[in-house]
């Protein structure tokens, strides 16, 4: 019977069988090698970069004790059982196979992600607040406009209608519930697609109207509300119009920003969508995160604005721009080729407030935006830079694991590069002191 208990305990364990990894140091002899390897009666099966080794144990039993007391002889930086690796977690949803722009191929690489995420115990970023400032979000049943909630709607928390003022911020365009989708979609239920950080939380906070159309007043309001009422990060997929080319209103604006700054508050905003070599207000105010968008087929979008202000790309969908003088661009561009839509739950029909689907259609830097915002999200969550994050050290995390892609380094048309939500929630390496 303890055979038994003892073989099931065995492989059960997290770890491959038998199997240990080790590191040795520099300054340890071969002789002392080989005699630990006899104490923990072990044999080496293979090697790695920078003196690692992969060794099998003759007991299967000892690969934690094993690892155990080689550390404790001081010969090795770590040593630590062979654990084993799984698929990425991918979810059932039926369309999650359009969704492009979560895929390790093409897009952020969203099922690494949550993996990592459930290792460090915060699946799909549970309990942090993201502030949709946008049209408003389809989250309510209202009789007398044939309104309804998104049936794949993640969830939400109170928010407020800077439109109409009252506390009812229902989303009569469509392209807020599309931002919220894209952050919260609930995930591995059988239905529509897949959100990223979908165990988080929405604050629907509605400052453009039904045409998509609002001030800098608004937005301003919005921007603190969110801030007052506990959102950790704020998702403006909103730009300013700068058609005269002044700020005109961005003073309030940039009040609220320094507001949310100054309390620990993300704020991630869309480049905007007018194919200009400038990224538009409020993204490219310096405590903002400013975001691009990148097609399908890995190419600066042709509407996506640009610049020296520009952080980062995220999937936006769309068609290629003309190519920069890099070889990224030589490879991944050309001019005008159509890509694919960035797929989220929304209103199937304009107009129609109790009908869903995942309509086409939907491309910009406003849907990039929201996939920085949800990756955010789950970065806090995770703990990966700690408990309690500061807006700085978010935005350079972001920047510092986005993938380089366009002219080497930072550039002002892919800014740090392509977000990767993998790396971003793989915790830093800590610093050292010593060998």
């Amino acid at each position: 019977m303890l055979r038994v208990a003892l073989r099931e305990a065995i492989e059960s364990a997290p770890w491959a069988r038998a199997e240990v990894i080790v590191r040795w140091r520099a300054s340890v002899a071969p002789r002392l090698r080989s005699a630990l390897l006899r104490g923990v009666r072990a044999r080496v099966i293979d090697r790695g970069a920078d003196g690692s080794a992969l060794l099998r144990l003759r007991n299967a039993s000892e690969a934690a004790s094993a690892a155990v007391r080689l550390e404790a002889s001081g010969a090795v930086r770590w040593a630590t059982p062979n654990y084993r690796a799984h698929a990425s977690f991918v979810p059932n949803d039926p369309a999650f196979s359009r969704q492009w722009h979560l895929s390790r191929a093409r897009g952020i690489d969203a099922p690494a992600a949550w993996d990592l995420a459930s290792q460090r115990g915060a699946p799909g970023g549970a309990g942090v607040t993201v502030a949709v400032v946008d049209t408003g979000v389809a989250y309510g049943n209202y009789r007398r406009c044939r309104c309804r909630r998104a049936p794949d709607l993640g969830t939400i928390v109170r928010g407020y209608d800077f439109v109409d003022d009252d506390r009812y911020p229902y989303d009569f365009n469509g392209h807020g519930t599309h931002v919220a989708e894209t952050i919260v979609e609930r995930t591995n239920n059988e239905r529509a697609g897949a959100g990223i950080a979908y165990r988080a939380k929405v604050m629907p906070v509605r400052v453009l109207d039904d045409l998509g159309g609002g001030t800098a007043w608004t937005v301003a309001e919005g921007v603190r509300y969110a801030v007052r009422h506990g959102a950790r990060i704020i998702n403006l997929s909103v730009t300013l119009d700068e058609r005269d080319r002044r700020e005109g209103g961005i003073g309030e604006l940039q009040s609220a920003l320094a507001e949310a700054e100054r309390r620990g508050v993300l704020v991630v905003a869309a480049a905007g969508n007018d194919g200009r070599p400038t990224v538009s207000l409020p993204a490219r105010q310096p405590t903002v995160l400013a975001v691009g968008a990148v097609t399908s087929n890995g190419c600066l979008a042709a509407f996506s604005n640009y610049g020296k202000r520009l952080d980062l790309v995220a999937p936006g969908g769309g068609s290629d721009s003309r190519p920069g003088k890099n070889s990224w661009d030589a490879a991944h561009c050309r001019a005008g080729r159509a890509g694919l839509d960035i797929f989220q739950e929304t209103f199937l029909v304009p107009g129609r407030f109790d009908r869903f689907g995942l309509p086409a259609g939907y491309n910009g830097t406003s849907m990039a935006a929201a996939q920085v915002s949800a990756v955010a999200a789950l970065v806090i969550a995770a703990g990966v830079l700690g408990p309690e994050p500061r807006p700085a050290a978010l935005r350079d995390w972001l920047r510092r694991t986005a993938t380089d892609i366009g002219a080497r380094g930072r550039d002002a048309r892919y800014g740090a590069g392509l977000l990767n939500a993998r790396a971003a929630l793989t915790a830093p390496e800590p610093a050292t002191g010593g060998q």
